[in-house]
């Protein structure tokens, strides 16, 4: 296997908005990444990496081999970013061009998926390639990238401290470190996902999500389950979107009268919006899908291929249930470094942060973006890109030493695939209202909106929300609706 490299040449970062510089094609040396054995949601931030990088299919740097590394013990900068993720990148990449080197992203891990593709890589529509971009490509060339991970936040003295030792003073700090999925939660589940022809898969790892769609083609006959942990998941309509997409496939396969198809959830609704709930209720009925409420997964012994359920009404009830095929969501929660934090986190360990302002309630040089954080909506990469021009201006303001002048309703959108060519595009706010951006009623099957998810929003996330051009879909939403109103909302956030 050859050595890799990275691609360092300034041109694949600029800000400035050229047609030339986005629609170039990027050559990946996928092989090499696989071999990194790199977990984009646990990573050895000590492991000393290289990888070769290569756009338009040629070697960059002269060949060189780049070492990142800290060059200080101590570092100091005006704007420090916790995270690499949709976040972290989106944010860095605009207030790049202001800030430039006074810009600091901590973040361990050399690859940056956009993990919305993992429910179509799952269901054999997308390939793990696809989904995978190296962070070096991803985050802007005139930022520093400090290669680690922050162990210990100290708000009062605007210092964070990374897991190698190193210092960083700050400025105004951006917290977007996102969900760590945690999969020793459930007994018996890492056991089984490593464990050849199991029938335990998931689609919450780059590690892992392979594995749903191997299960699915070795499938015979029997249960076929899928599980909503009881704790914040990302995106949270993803645990059932593999649960209609693998029923479609044993339909097509000439499995699905050997098939019973459950979706055990952890929530007391199949979804908390009741216009789009209604219509997955119609989904699952239509197609004889069992829904068990309340019912979550406690346990799992894969020798026997049994599952163990408890029912959140009454706890001491536990039900066991035989599979072929079981895809578990594992519990997920807020980064250990800020469990560890208290004054800036609630009782959950998240992010404490004013809902509207994305500020934080204590710290006003703190703000946050994204899934670690305490907001009441839904974590998703539309909610993050809604949420990134509040930031910003708000941001923007406070290194003004002016208030907070824009606003985040809450704006989150969950493209809820129900097989093979079919989406119901769930649009919402913190009120749990509708806040559709097509014309027509997203809360019917659809074809434009499942090619919508399946090509558009990959390359809307890639070309322009990560190099900071996309604050979600607002103006798109007044275009279509002809909403000109006098009161300008931009993004979800209205000033």
């Amino acid at each position: 296997m050859s050595s890799l490299r990275v691609y360092t040449s300034r041109w694949s970062h600029s800000r400035n908005f050229s047609l030339k510089k986005i629609f170039s094609p990027v050559k990946f040396n996928y092989m090499a990444v696989a071999k990194l054995r790199v977990d984009s949601f646990a990573t050895n931030a000590n492991a000393k990496i290289f990888s070769v990088f290569k756009p338009n299919g040629k070697p960059l740097n002269n060949g060189k081999q780049v070492r990142y590394r800290s060059e200080s013990r101590e570092k100091s900068c005006k704007l420090l970013i916790v995270g690499g993720g949709a976040g972290g990148c989106t944010i860095a990449a605009k207030f790049a061009p202001k800030l430039g080197k006074s810009v600091i992203v901590v973040e361990p891990s050399d690859v940056h998926y956009y993990q919305p593709m993992f429910t179509l890589i799952g269901g054999g529509m997308k390939k793990l390639k696809d989904s995978v971009r190296h962070m070096k490509d991803v985050l802007p060339s005139d930022v520093e990238w400090i290669k680690d991970s922050v162990q210990k936040l100290e708000p009062q003295r605007n210092y964070v401290m990374t897991q190698n030792g190193t210092r960083i003073n700050y400025e105004f700090l951006v917290v977007a470190a996102g969900l760590k999925v945690d999969f020793t939660k459930i007994p018996g589940l890492l056991d089984g996902l490593t464990m050849p022809g199991s029938g335990v898969c998931s689609n919450y790892s780059p590690n892992f999500v392979e594995k749903t769609y191997s299960s699915l083609d070795g499938f015979v006959e029997g249960n076929v389950i899928f599980t909503y942990p009881n704790t914040p998941v990302k995106c949270g309509g993803a645990p059932q979107k593999i649960c209609y997409i693998a029923e479609e496939y044993l339909q097509r396969s000439g499995k699905r009268r050997k098939a019973n198809v459950i979706y055990n959830t952890s929530l007391g609704v199949i979804f908390p919006v009741k216009k789009y709930a209604d219509s997955l209720w119609q989904v699952c009925n239509s197609r004889g899908i069992d829904v068990n409420l309340k019912t979550n997964l406690v346990a799992i012994e894969p020798e026997r291929r049994v599952a163990v359920f408890e029912n959140l009404n009454n706890p001491e009830v536990k039900t066991e249930m035989q599979y072929s095929v079981l895809h578990v969501t594992p519990p997920m929660g807020p980064p250990p470094f800020l469990r560890c934090s208290p004054m800036i986190c609630d009782d959950a360990g998240y992010l404490d942060i004013d809902k509207n302002t994305l500020r934080h309630k204590f710290f006003s040089n703190i703000f946050g973006i994204g899934d670690c954080t305490s907001l009441p909506t839904s974590k998703t990469a539309a909610a993050v890109a809604a949420q990134s021009g509040v930031l910003y201006d708000n941001l923007l303001l406070a290194m003004s030493d002016q208030p907070p002048a824009s606003s985040y309703n809450g704006y989150t959108s969950c493209p809820l695939v129900t097989g093979y060519s079919k989406c119901i595009l769930a649009e919402f706010d913190y009120d749990l209202q509708p806040l559709e951006t097509m014309p027509f009623d997203q809360g019917r099957e659809s074809m434009l909106a499942f090619h919508m998810k399946k090509d558009m929003m990959p390359f809307l996330y890639w070309n322009f929300m990560l190099r900071g051009y996309w604050n979600g879909p607002e103006i798109v939403r007044k275009i279509l609706h002809m909403d000109f109103r006098e009161k300008r909302t931009v993004a979800g956030a209205s000033k």
